[in-house]
């Protein structure tokens, strides 16, 4: 029983270490020469002026310890730089127990593109297609889908072998997600997770992989069944909504509370992760993701028209929920073509301004 729990963990401890905060992790990127978003080397606890001109404003100040928009904030001019400063390690220490913070420069119209990585105890290491994560609010993702719309072949084949070079030089085993901002053809890397992730399901899709299965077996000490020739296969396009018990047009206000009634979709190419049912209440404890929606299909048009399908059959009664905002995504023009950034729901008007009660 002690080699069994030995056997089956996340990766090991030296290897969380040097990718695990977002600081360390740029300091092994940039050894592995794998390309970063320019910033300042390590945590901070004071600045140079200096050193933050030459980064170029405007910069984005982080939180090592982080993520999901939590001690982030944008800085424009030199007079914002001390408060900013200030209260993102505030807000890091609140929710993280670390105040230290890193700045980096902030790239304006950036897509956040992933990489899903795997490696053995072996020495072998593979990373699938990529995963696009672009749509989001507050930091945090709402729509995935692989492969991205954005990405040629060469670039994500660049991609991969970047993602491959890191985990290689930080001696990583198990599954890992590398992620990176693209922006104008050229892509930097900025953190890594060092577990199996919510849009997971995307990548086993486009893959054909499960990866859960793979992630237990090599961290009981198997060897990887395939190379990367097969790793990077891509059989279909794959879209995941993630479903919350939310109201997107009231500031994405949470709405908990008894789901009064569940209709889920279903049918060829239609998947539902979900823990919920008819009758379940929701607390406000906890996160607000209710479900997982995974749609596949030979293409991304036929994919879009299945997901707006999948959306519309989603029917949870008693609360609010944001598919009627993913519907709206998947139908918009901009979404459609493929040529947009992080900042596509506000540049859109994806949002429906809740009116108020008199009007």
């Amino acid at each position: 029983m002690r080699q069994a729990r030995h056997h089956l963990h996340r990766p090991a401890p030296e290897a969380s270490r040097k990718l695990g905060f977002k600081s360390a992790g740029k300091a092994v990127a940039t050894a592995a020469n794998v390309p970063c978003v320019p910033g300042t080397k390590g945590d901070i606890s004071t600045v140079d002026p200096k050193e933050i001109a030459a980064i170029g404003y405007p910069v984005l100040i982080k939180a090592s310890a982080g993520g999901g928009g939590k001690g982030m904030r944008i800085v424009r001019t030199p007079d914002e730089l001390k408060p900013q400063l200030e209260a993102a390690a505030n807000e890091a220490k609140a929710a993280f127990g670390d105040g230290s913070v890193f700045i980096e420069k902030l790239l304006e119209r950036p897509r956040h593109v992933e990489i899903q990585i795997i490696a053995d105890k072996h020495g072998n290491v593979v990373a699938f297609p990529e995963r696009d994560c672009t749509v989001q609010r507050r930091h945090q993702k709402l729509v995935e889908e692989s492969p991205s719309p954005a990405l040629t072949p060469e670039i994500r084949k660049e991609m991969q072998a970047a993602a491959i070079r890191l985990a290689k030089a930080a001696n990583y085993s198990n599954v890992g997600t590398v992620e990176f901002l693209f922006q104008d053809g050229k892509f930097y890397f900025i953190e890594v997770n060092a577990r199996l992730q919510v849009e997971h399901p995307v990548t086993e899709l486009v893959a054909g992989v499960d990866l859960m299965e793979l992630m237990i077996k090599v961290a009981a000490g198997e060897k990887l069944p395939f190379d990367q020739t097969r790793a990077s296969e891509i059989r279909c396009h794959a879209i995941e909504h993630r479903i919350n018990a939310e109201d997107p047009d009231n500031g994405f206000m949470p709405c908990p509370g008894r789901i009064e009634s569940l209709e889920l979709p279903g049918g060829a190419g239609v998947r539902v992760d979900t823990h919920v049912y008819a009758g379940y209440t929701i607390p406000s404890y906890y996160d607000s993701m209710i479900a997982k929606l995974i749609i596949s299909a030979g293409d991304r048009p036929s994919a879009l028209r299945r997901s707006l399908r999948a959306l519309s059959e989603l029917k949870v009664g008693g609360l609010k929920t944001t598919a009627g905002l993913h519907a709206r995504v998947v139908a918009h023009p901009v979404f459609i073509g493929g040529d947009f950034d992080t900042h596509f729901i506000e540049k859109n008007n994806i949002l429906v301004e809740k009116k108020p009660a008199h009007a």
